[in-house]
C-alpha cells in the first residue's frame, strides 16, 4: 500500500470514529485536527430529474455533474428547507427553519431588510471561528439594509450609499454576486459596494418581474454574463485560497437555471430543447469548472464538496416544453418548485470527499439542507449553542457510510404559500389548504409505497394523523426540532393550518 492509500485509509478510519462519537447532538468528537476545505454548490431551481446520473431517463446532458455523482455519495431522500429560495438559504446558513422568522410565506422581496438576525450564529461564522476563510459568491436573497426613499420594491435606491448588513456581516469574509438576478439593483455587488454603480435604468425584458421598469441598472448590464462571471470568480477564489495554508469555505450560490433564462452564447440552443434546458447545461458546466479548479489547484482530496439545489424545478420557465421532449424535471415525484409535494423540495444532494466519502454510492437517509450546520460542527468538534442550529441534525455518519440507523426522526416541509407538511419515516402528513377553505384538509401518504403521492390514507389512519399533527405543533411551539431546551420563535402564533394570503399578484414565487 503506497503512502497516499495509507493516508486515506487512516483518514477514513478517523472519520468513522468521529461520526460514531458525534451521532448525538452536542457530543464532542473522538478525533481531532480534521479541517477540510468545504465547498457548497447550490443550484437555483433544479429538480432531481435534471441530473442525468440521478434520473437516467432525463433528456438534458449533465456530464460534469454525472461524473461528480459517480465520484461521490448521493442522497435519495434529501430535501431543501422550503420549496422556494429565501427560506431554504436561511435554513442552510442557520440550521433553522425560516418559518420561525417573519417569513411565513413567499420569499424576500426587493429591498427588504435582513432576514438573518445579526446575533444569530451562521454556518460561515462557525467555520470562521475555527480558522476558515469564508466566501459567498452568487445569489444572496436574504435581505440587506438598503438606503433610499420609500419602502420595499417601491424604494428609490440611493446608489451613493454603502449597502449595510449583507453577507459580510453574517459570517462571510468576502462576497461577490448579484443579490437576486431578476430583482434590482441590476449590477454586481462586492462586499458592501457596487462593482459598477447602477447609473442606468432598466427596461422590461422576459424573466424580470413587472414593476421594475426604471430600476437602477449598471450601464451595459447583460443577464447572460451573470453566470460566467460568477463562475470565473468562484474558480479564482479556489485558486487563491489554495495558495494559503488556511482552510476555506466557499458557498457558490448559483443564479441558474432560475429566471431570467439567459444562457451565455456558447450554450444558446445547445440542448436542442429550450432555453431552460440550455441553462441547465450551462449550470452543469459552471459547477464543473469549480470542481475542476479544485483538481487544478491540487486541493480536491482535501475538500468536502456538496452539490444541491435550493428547491425543485420551476414550473413557469418552460416546464411543458421539457415534458413534451420526454424530460421530467421532478423525476418520479409529484409537483415542482413552490409545492408542498415532493417535487417542490426533494432535490439533488451529492457529497464528495476522496478517501473519506465512499464513491459511487447512494444513501436513503432522510436529510435536509438545515443539517449542514450540525454536520460541520461535528466535523470540527464544535459544540453548537442551545440557540443555534435548532433544526439541524448531524449527518456526518451518513456522509461517510457509518450510519446504521436513521439519524433524523422527522422533517417539516414548507411551501410558497406557507403550507406545512410533516415527514416521519415513510409517512408524510400534508396540512393542505387551498386559498381559503372553510376547513383545512389533512392528507396522509406512505412514501414507501406511494412515492408519487397519489393515494390519501388519512381516513384509514386517523390515530397517526392526530399524533403527527400534535408532533408538528410541538415542534413549532418548542422553537426547535432537535433535542435541547425550548427556544423562542421570532414570531408568535405560527399557524400550522396556514392559509396563504392573497399575495399572488404581489410577486411570483422565487
Amino acid at each position: 500500500m503506497n503512502y497516499e492509500c495509507t493516508r486515506r485509509t487512516f483518514l477514513a478510519s478517523s472519520m468513522a470514529a468521529l461520526g460514531a462519537s458525534c451521532a448525538t447532538r452536542g457530543e464532542r468528537p473522538g478525533a481531532a485536527g480534521l479541517r477540510p476545505n468545504i465547498v457548497i454548490i447550490l443550484a437555483d431551481d433544479m429538480g432531481v430529474g435534471d441530473v442525468q446520473a440521478l434520473w437516467p431517463p432525463g433528456k438534458i446532458p449533465t456530464p460534469y455533474l454525472d461524473r461528480f455523482v459517480h465520484e461521490g455519495r448521493s442522497f435519495t431522500d434529501a430535501h431543501s428547507a422550503s420549496a422556494v429560495c429565501s427560506p431554504t438559504r436561511y435554513g442552510l446558513l442557520t440550521g433553522r427553519y425560516a418559518w420561525r422568522t417573519r417569513l411565513q410565506e413567499w420569499v424576500m422581496d426587493a429591498y427588504e431588510p435582513p432576514l438573518i438576525a445579526p446575533d444569530r450564529l451562521t454556518l460561515p461564522q462557525l467555520l470562521r471561528d475555527h480558522g476558515y476563510a469564508t466566501a459567498c459568491i452568487g445569489k444572496w436573497h436574504l435581505g440587506r439594509e438598503w438606503t433610499g426613499e420609500g419602502e420595499g420594491r417601491a424604494m428609490k435606491l440611493d446608489i451613493t450609499a454603502p449597502i449595510r448588513s449583507g453577507p459580510t456581516t453574517r459570517g462571510f469574509d468576502y462576497y461577490f454576486g448579484t443579490d437576486v438576478p431578476n430583482f434590482p439593483p441590476f449590477t454586481f455587488l462586492e462586499n458592501d459596494s457596487y462593482v459598477i454603480p447602477p447609473t442606468d435604468t432598466y427596461q422590461n425584458s422576459p424573466g424580470i418581474h413587472v414593476g421594475f421598469e426604471g430600476a437602477p441598472m449598471a450601464p451595459g448590464w447583460r443577464f447572460d454574463q451573470i453566470l460566467p462571471t460568477l463562475t470565473e470568480r468562484a474558480v479564482k477564489y479556489v485558486h487563491d485560497q489554495a495558495q494559503t495554508k488556511r482552510p476555506f469555505f466557499l458557498f457558490f450560490s448559483m443564479t441558474s437555471p432560475h429566471e431570467p433564462l439567459a444562457p451565455s452564447p456558447p450554450f444558446q440552443g445547445k440542448s436542442g430543447i429550450s432555453p431552460v434546458a440550455d441553462f441547465i447545461m450551462e449550470t452543469d458546466w459552471s459547477a464543473g469548472q469549480v470542481l475542476q479548479a479544485l483538481e487544478n489547484a491540487g486541493v480536491a482530496d482535501d475538500t468536502l464538496v456538496i452539490f444541491a439545489t435550493d428547491n425543485g424545478h420551476s414550473h413557469y420557465t418552460g416546464w411543458a416544453t421539457l415534458v413534451e421532449h420526454g424530460h421530467l424535471p421532478s423525476g418520479p415525484y409529484r409537483g415542482h418548485k413552490s409545492d408542498i409535494w415532493e417535487g417542490g423540495h426533494r432535490v439533488p444532494f451529492v457529497v464528495r470527499w476522496p478517501g473519506v466519502v465512499p464513491p459511487g454510492t447512494q444513501c436513503s437517509q432522510l436529510i435536509c439542507h438545515n443539517d449542514l450546520m450540525a454536520t460541520c460542527a461535528a466535523l470540527l468538534g464544535a459544540h453548537l449553542p442551545e440557540n443555534a442550529g435548532e433544526d439541524s441534525v448531524n449527518m456526518l455518519p451518513a456522509y461517510i457510510g457509518a450510519a446504521t440507523a436513521s439519524l433524523r426522526e422527522d422533517l417539516v416541509h414548507h411551501d410558497v404559500g406557507g403550507r406545512f407538511a410533516l415527514r416521519q419515516g415513510p409517512w408524510k402528513l400534508v396540512l393542505y389548504s387551498e386559498k381559503a377553505p372553510a376547513q383545512p384538509q389533512l392528507q396522509l401518504y406512505n412514501l414507501a409505497e406511494d412515492l408519487a403521492e397519489t393515494t390519501d390514507l388519512a381516513t384509514q389512519h386517523p390515530e397517526r394523523v392526530d399524533s403527527m399533527t400534535q408532533h408538528l405543533q410541538e415542534t413549532v411551539n418548542n422553537g426547535r426540532g432537535t433535542p435541547g431546551p425550548p427556544q423562542a420563535n421570532d414570531t408568535p402564533d405560527i399557524d400550522i393550518f396556514h392559509r396563504p394570503a392573497q399575495r399572488w399578484g404581489r410577486a411570483r414565487s422565487k
